[in-house]
């Protein structure tokens, strides 16, 4: 599904029509609120065609507000001037491409094309993440405190010191970290606490027995 927000009516049909001849499913919004308003489901394979200057939320505007909501959604940006500085701030912000009006048939269905595989990618990714969250989310509070310290990179010396309890203890529930996450190396573990955010995070220590 190709979600195409742009405030000229005549650009949309254009647009619309010549998607669809190209055999995609398309939608349309008149403004980036009426987007909001009927927010798409990222899981869906699909991307954003938006025009940079549409009256209200601009579409830059929109996409940070599309990436505080954690849409996935890759977004190809359109525009009638060749902006060389908001290019870069859109493209550092996560868009998947930016084209100047009027844009080829060719130049078009390109983007779309990388748009729609990097969805693709994106998915799969987030899919196996929630896999991950799930098996991150049956370890025990305790099992919990040592993943977080061992992703941080902490030995069991120190955990056993910093938990008050022995190396021993730490070992096992590091075997049982690893086999509830289903996770074969210290690397894939750092790897998967940094998508989930984990590292991000102050682990509380102490605070359970």
């Amino acid at each position: 599904m190709v979600h195409v927000v742009d405030d000229d009516a005549s650009f949309r049909t254009a647009i619309e029509r010549r998607l669809k001849k190209a055999g995609y499913t398309v939608a349309t919004y008149p403004s980036a609120q009426q987007l909001l308003i009927h927010l798409p489901d990222d899981k869906e394979p699909g991307c954003i065609l938006l025009d940079v200057r549409i009256p209200g939320l601009s579409g830059p505007e929109l996409q940070g507000r599309l990436n505080e909501l954690g849409s996935i959604l890759p977004i190809v940006f359109l525009s009638g001037y060749a902006d060389v500085q908001t290019t870069v701030r859109t493209i550092k912000a996560g868009a998947e491409d930016f084209l100047t009006k009027p844009v080829s048939s060719e130049q078009l269905l390109g983007a779309i094309e990388r748009a729609l595989a990097h969805h693709e990618t994106l998915r799969a990714q987030r899919s196996k993440l929630d896999v991950v969250r799930a098996q991150i989310a049956t370890l025990t509070p305790r099992e919990r405190q040592v993943f977080e310290l061992v992703v941080r990179g902490k030995i069991n010396k120190q955990i056993a010191h910093e938990l008050g309890t022995t190396e021993r203890t730490i070992k096992a529930h590091r075997q049982q970290v690893m086999e509830k996450a289903k996770i074969q190396s210290l690397a894939e573990l750092v790897s998967i606490a940094e998508h989930l955010g984990i590292l991000a995070q102050t682990p509380e220590v102490g605070d359970s027995g």
